[in-house]
């Protein structure tokens, strides 16, 4: 059998210098589950190859013939995998399986692109999925998958989270990485461990897979680590050498995150790594010396929003006052602190993006990563919001962009909050600073951000009229 993989871009990619320096206007780093999915199936079929629009074109003459071709999509890329399965049932006799986050939570709108959708994540259910499309077993023995038959929609039931997560990704297995991964835009990434205890309103992650935490061997994450350093530095003299791993949380079980970073040091790995975090572990000192020990020089803290007040309505387990001392304690042991941000809640008014700048500006926040209020379909925000959202379908629109009416500004009032927190944060007097001040690593990080900032800022800008449109607004 012949299995391809697909996933689909916001945008396209397509060669350009800016490619180089920034992240996201047609580049990104592919995701990690398509690879572990494809490194299962390869170890039971021969012909098994990934595509990625984050990074190249799709070779069509090698996806078309295939048997089995799987579309994996989040919601910011969804409309894009529909494009391509229609493309690919009016060219191709291939099964088209739609899975991944977007699928998971809206399977019944995805399996109307495609032939099956393939919920939950997968690792334990692809194989025995493709066994019966060869004839072996029973469909309806396998949790997580839906389908139509005579008009009628089909599902086998919830699929419970894999317990079985030790694969490494098979990043050999997708078209044009290895030579792509000398763009400083793309990092090597791994995932150490899945889930989340907590359930905050507008997170996708629980509503998707549920609550807890699963976690690979501490030696098996050293191992993806040494697999992942080597795919991407060998044959390429990379500025930015830092590691990605992408945990949700991942010191949500503190003893097994003592013990992987422990086995990092005893690895003798010398290399550079940044993590997202909730405040929590910025209180906690032991950890934050562990991770300077093992090479971690950052922590991209989810900080969301800067009000006591958004926290409470979110059901987010945090505090202003609480973030702050988190901040000024990881900053205090020699870790830099990145801020993932959140604006548009429903008490966010005018001046929210010069309060934004305000805060990064005066603790000295690395750099900031600023998302529009977002509503994933199937989370509990997206329930008691839905009423608010300017498009229903329109998923291309969940890249950063203003997709609702926020109760105190108007859609286009929180766009420009963002450009103007965005300006300031990344002016030209602090990319000359930078350039002067920062060493190594901070400068060149600092130089893509602002490159990459100046893109964000410009679509938002460009969007504006696309908003008019949708909202009435006047000039």
């Amino acid at each position: 059998m012949k299995i391809r993989f697909i996933e689909p871009g916001n945008r396209p990619y397509r060669k350009s210098p800016l490619n180089y320096f920034v992240y996201d206007r047609y580049i990104r780093t592919p995701s990690n589950g398509m690879l572990i999915l494809a490194a299962i199936l390869k170890e039971a079929y021969d012909d098994v190859y990934c595509y990625s629009e984050s990074i190249s074109k799709i070779k069509w003459d090698d996806v078309l013939d295939a048997d089995l071709i799987f579309i994996t999509i989040f919601t910011f890329n969804a409309n894009r995998g529909y494009e391509l399965a229609a493309y690919i049932k009016k060219n191709s006799r291939a099964k088209v399986v739609f899975g991944g986050l977007h699928a998971t939570l809206n399977g019944e709108e995805a399996v109307q692109h495609g032939d099956y959708v393939l919920q939950g994540e997968g690792d334990e259910t692809i194989l025995p999925f493709v066994r019966v499309l060869e004839g072996d077993g029973d469909m309806t023995d396998i949790p997580g998958i839906l389908y139509q038959t005579d008009g009628r929609m089909v599902s086998t039931g919830r699929p419970r989270p894999p317990q079985q997560i030790e694969t490494i990704p098979a990043r050999q297995l997708l078209y044009r990485f290895q030579k792509m991964a000398g763009h400083n835009t793309i990092w090597p990434q791994v995932h150490a461990s899945r889930g989340c205890p907590h359930s905050c309103d507008y997170c996708a992650l629980v509503a998707a897979f549920g609550r807890g935490v699963r976690l690979r061997a501490p030696e098996t994450v050293v191992e993806d680590i040494r697999q992942a350093i080597a795919f991407f530095d060998t044959g390429h003299r990379r500025l930015a050498k830092v590691l990605w791993i992408t945990d949700d949380n991942f010191f949500a079980d503190r003893d097994w995150a003592v013990q992987v970073l422990q086995a990092i040091i005893r690895s003798g790995i010398r290399y550079a790594f940044t993590i997202q975090a909730r405040y929590e572990v910025g209180l906690d000192d032991e950890m934050l010396e562990l991770l300077k020990q093992a090479g971690f020089v950052e922590l991209a803290v989810g900080i969301e929003f800067l009000e006591d007040q958004s926290f409470q309505s979110y059901h987010k387990q945090s505090t202003y006052a609480g973030v702050l001392q988190a901040v000024q304690n990881i900053q205090r042991h020699g870790l830099r602190v990145r801020g993932l941000f959140i604006v548009g809640a429903d008490g966010h008014e005018k001046g929210v993006g010069n309060r934004l700048a305000d805060f990064v500006l005066q603790y000295n926040i690395a750099g900031a990563l600023i998302q529009s209020m977002y509503f994933i379909p199937g989370t509990p925000v997206y329930e008691t919001h839905k009423d608010q959202l300017l498009e229903k379908d329109n998923w291309a629109r969940c890249t950063g962009k203003v997709v609702h009416r926020p109760q105190k500004l108007s859609p286009i009032e929180l766009q420009k909050e963002i450009i103007t927190a965005s300006k300031r944060i990344y002016s030209f007097p602090r990319l000359v600073q930078a350039i002067l001040r920062k060493r190594g690593l901070d400068r060149i990080l600092f130089m893509g951000e602002y490159c990459w900032q100046m893109s964000v800022r410009q679509d938002l800008r460009r969007d504006i009229r696309c908003l008019r449109k949708i909202t009435g607004e006047a000039k």
